[in-house]
């Protein structure tokens, strides 16, 4: 319930009498000698009681996500156009053999291209 019925009564009417003028809100505030802060205020009020009512505020649920990106060190071992992407707790002794295994094969691959080349 309003705080000053009465008040509210007195502005229900004035709004009222505007509605029936036709006029704009301006110029019917400046007929009548009211702020049309006041005006616009009090329209507020009696267009949404409902919403001007017994607020009260309540606490919705929000869940996040994380989003958030990790920063990892890496390394990148590029041996013949072929990329190696080391991070931190990498095995060495596994990395070792596949660097060896790579250079390997990329001799191979080379010397098959040679004698490919000197075949023909």
């Amino acid at each position: 319930m309003p705080k000053n019925p009465e008040l509210r009564k007195v502005w229900e009417q004035r709004i009222a009498d505007y509605r029936k003028s036709g006029q704009t809100q301006v110029n019917w505030c400046k007929e009548n000698q009211w702020s049309i802060h006041q005006f616009k205020y009090w329209l507020r009020k009696i267009e949404n009681p409902i919403k001007n009512q017994g607020k009260s505020t309540k606490w919705a649920s929000v869940t996040l996500e994380d989003h958030s990106q990790t920063v990892e060190n890496s390394l990148r071992i590029e041996i013949s156009g072929i990329s190696i992407e080391v991070k931190p707790g990498f095995d060495p002794a596994f990395l070792s053999e596949v660097v060896r295994t790579l250079k390997s094969m990329v001799q191979e691959l080379n010397e098959f291209t040679w004698q490919k080349e000197v075949l023909i």
